[in-house]
């Protein structure tokens, strides 16, 4: 059967066989005399259909040959390399490249192979064409660029998203209709795009030849999602002279710091109200009516959810800046007022302190310290595409199209950040930032200082209640307890239902984190993405990780204990390892292989 099979070859044509890449059919034909060059009766030569069809072999032996490797042929008088570049074979494009062929040759149609490679979306090909030197402004025939064929052909983030990460013009416009990236991407009613290009800064009063605006071409669609959407672009650039609300609403800045302030406002006006000396509790639920209108008010003119973390950030620093002013304001009362303090100074007060102090150190350091961000020049960024495209690896398990950088084991691309961050954890609303290897060990400090604080707060609730009010819980129950101790200081209450609420996530979390580093060695993310990742080994119930050394190694590692020289931790820089095991035997850690 298979020798039938083997025979049948021996009928076909050359143009057959190369298609279909038989090897050793191809090499009969040619020794015995085709001539390689020869095109068939289409102006098609066989390298052109090595190429589209990706047969590597066949190129090298046919341009061992004598063939041109920049042969235009077909009907849009294309080379064999716009032929892969239409196709998406990025293995053949960088062999042809080897060869010498000039990727900047026009085809039939006027387009160069970057333009082409836009068209169709083949992102790792526009990547691969770049860091090879072609201008990522570069215009076909018809004056387009790479990135006006994005918008108006790939409804996707690629390759737009790494075009604008290569830094491209995104205002020009073509040569005939004047048409910039915006224009044509509306056009195209390409959604995706459209949204890329606004946050890129793209002109949105630009006009064509006939004068028309993204806009005016939007409104004659009828598309209601470009036209709000491009409005409200033009409103924040301050166009169509707003009204000072407007402008105020416009104000990325502006709004970020209502984000931040309405939680302490908020917070202290519960408080506030609850201790108001006024019997009727009709008049205070009017009082919350009021401040839930405006809190509702804020959130519908000013509450920007492009800004994910500026809320939790300041409803944590809103609750812990009231949690230190009332204890403060308690530890001066009873220090000062009553003579002697019911709290002894020495060790309640200090600790408290020097726990703040802590807290502090550690929230900032965990805040505004670099998470491990992975940062590469734009040379590096180059040098990276090319190489990783001629090792046959430039794929999006192991190279970030928006960064354009190798993805470092264990690292991954904050979506909230937009960057990538190395032994990615999560991001932390509550802090701000991500937590990677830069931050991770401050964030740990931050929960158990946290923890603390609360606690300690909590103890200072029940010791004001214990003092300033007469309550009975023995003999009254819990409820009337409860109704007492509210009644007395509601301010002091809420102080405290705050502090519960923050024990609850807290104590899970930093549980949680602990279980993870010491008894798994992982992080939040490989946690819940582990059966992404090749080199974790996954069941039912359990992970099986390279990075797991037993619970006593992995706290030293992680914490870089070194109790005086007694412990030698491994310090591991997770922005620069891509394939990593660990040499127990030899106790010298991670080697990078």
């Amino acid at each position: 059967s298979r020798k039938n099979h083997v025979d049948d070859y021996s009928t076909w044509d050359i143009v057959k066989a190369t298609q279909y890449g038989i090897f050793e059919r191809c090499r009969e034909l040619v020794e015995a005399g085709f001539d390689v060059r020869q095109p068939d009766k289409e102006n098609v030569t066989l390298l052109h259909w090595a190429a589209i069809n990706n047969r590597i072999d066949l190129v090298k032996y046919y341009i061992s040959k004598g063939a041109i490797v920049d042969q235009l042929g077909g009907d849009l008088n294309s080379t064999p390399l716009h032929w892969a570049t239409r196709q998406g074979h990025l293995s053949m494009v960088v062999q042809l490249m080897k060869y010498g062929t000039d990727p900047s040759l026009i085809d039939g149609e006027g387009c160069s192979c970057v333009h082409l490679a836009a068209q169709f979306g083949h992102t790792s090909i526009v990547a691969y064409l770049i860091a090879k030197g072609q201008d990522v402004d570069m215009m076909d025939q018809n004056g387009m660029t790479p990135l006006m064929w994005a918008a108006y052909r790939t409804h996707s983030v690629d390759p737009t998203r790494l075009l604008l990460t290569f830094n491209v013009s995104v205002n020009l416009g073509d040569k005939y209709h004047k048409n910039t990236a915006l224009h044509w991407a509306v056009l195209a009613g390409n959604t995706t795009v459209i949204s890329l290009l606004l946050d890129a800064n793209a002109n949105v009063d630009a006009q064509n030849i006939k004068g028309e605006t993204p806009l005016d071409l939007a409104k004659q669609r009828k598309n209601v999602w470009m036209i709000n959407h491009l409005q409200e672009a033009r409103q924040a650039k301050g166009y169509d002279s707003p009204s000072y609300l407007k402008r105020l609403k416009m104000d990325k800045e502006f709004r970020q710091k209502v984000m931040l302030g309405t939680p302490f406002v908020v917070i202290w006006l519960v408080g506030f109200i609850a201790d108001l000396d006024i019997d009727s509790w009709l008049i205070k639920g009017l009082m919350y009516a009021g401040v839930w209108i405006a809190v509702q008010f804020l959130s519908k003119a000013f509450f920007d959810h492009s800004m994910h973390s500026a809320l939790p950030l300041g409803i944590y620093l809103a609750t812990k800046f009231w949690i230190i002013k009332k204890k403060t304001k308690q530890h001066f009362f009873n220090i000062f007022l009553n003579g002697a303090a019911h709290l002894p100074f020495a060790t309640v007060h200090v600790p408290f302190l020097i726990n703040s102090l802590a807290l502090f150190y550690n929230f900032g350091k965990s805040w505004k310290s670099d998470p491990g961000i992975i940062k590469a020049s734009e040379e590096q960024k180059k040098k990276t595409i090319v190489e990783l495209a001629e090792t046959g690896s430039l794929d999006l398990s192991i190279f970030c199209s928006t960064c354009l950088i190798r993805k470092p084991i264990r690292s991954k691309h904050c979506a909230v950040c937009n960057r990538c961050i190395a032994k990615f954890d999560h991001h932390c609303p509550w802090v701000g930032n991500c937590v990677g290897s830069g931050n991770h060990r401050y964030f740990m400090g931050y929960l158990f200082f946290l923890l603390c604080m609360i606690c300690w707060m909590i103890y200072g609730c029940i010791s004001y209640w214990r003092i300033h009010c007469t309550t009975n819980y023995a003999k009254d129950g819990f409820w009337l307890y409860l109704t007492q101790i509210a009644s007395c200081s509601p301010w002091m209450f809420w102080m405290f239902l705050n502090s519960m609420f923050h024990f609850m996530w807290v104590a899970v979390l930093i549980m949680c984190q602990l279980y993870q580093i010491a008894a798994l060695g992982i992080t939040t993310n490989e946690r819940m993405n582990a059966r992404r990742y090749k080199h974790f080994k996954v069941t039912a119930t359990s992970i099986e990780s390279p990075f797991n050394h037993g619970c006593f190694r992995n706290l030293i590692d992680f914490f870089e204990i070194r109790c005086c020289g007694l412990f030698r931790p491994v310090t591991v820089d997770w922005t620069t390892q891509y394939t990593i095991e660990y040499d127990q035997t030899s106790g010298s850690g991670y080697q990078l292989v």
